[in-house]
């Protein structure tokens, strides 16, 4: 079986919303609509025989001192999907257009202990440049953002 690749863009959104058992969290219909919209943000879907299998999505994000890089924000495979290269072609196909973009370079976080997205991101080039700790703070969405 072979996988196809698609670009989403502005419009898209009812392939992605097809798409969110993929997801850590449903998709929500306002969120992806704004995800799509924006400049700079990118996501990618792949489907087998029509079937939505997988996806990765990138964030453009520009500096003053390190130009504009490629964040690979998520990289999601269906188990049913898994061991079949569509993790590393969607990595390769973010890459890809990090590049043709003038991105500088592309960079993803994830835990060591991931094997299998460890194995995934250098098999499909990466190179292991630290050993970072990640940080996070959550907010509560308020009444007035994007909450559907």
């Amino acid at each position: 079986m072979t996988h196809h690749l698609r670009w989403l863009v502005a419009g898209d959104e009812g392939p992605l919303l097809a798409a969110s058992h993929l997801f850590d969290d449903p998709v929500r219909a306002g969120w992806a609509t704004r995800f799509l919209a924006q400049p700079g943000h990118h996501l990618c879907l792949a489907s087998v025989e029509g079937a939505p299998a997988g996806f990765v999505s990138g964030v453009e994000m520009t500096h003053p001192d390190k130009g504009t890089e490629m964040f690979l924000y998520e990289l999601g495979v269906d188990e049913a999907f898994r061991g079949r290269g569509i993790g590393r072609a969607l990595v390769r196909a973010l890459a890809d257009r990090a590049h043709e973009r003038g991105c500088t370079g592309m960079w993803v976080l994830t835990e060591r202990d991931n094997e299998a997205a460890m194995a995934t991101y250098r098999s499909a080039g990466a190179d292991e440049e630290s050993d970072h700790v990640m940080l996070g703070w959550r907010f509560e969405t308020s009444p007035g953002s994007l909450s559907s």
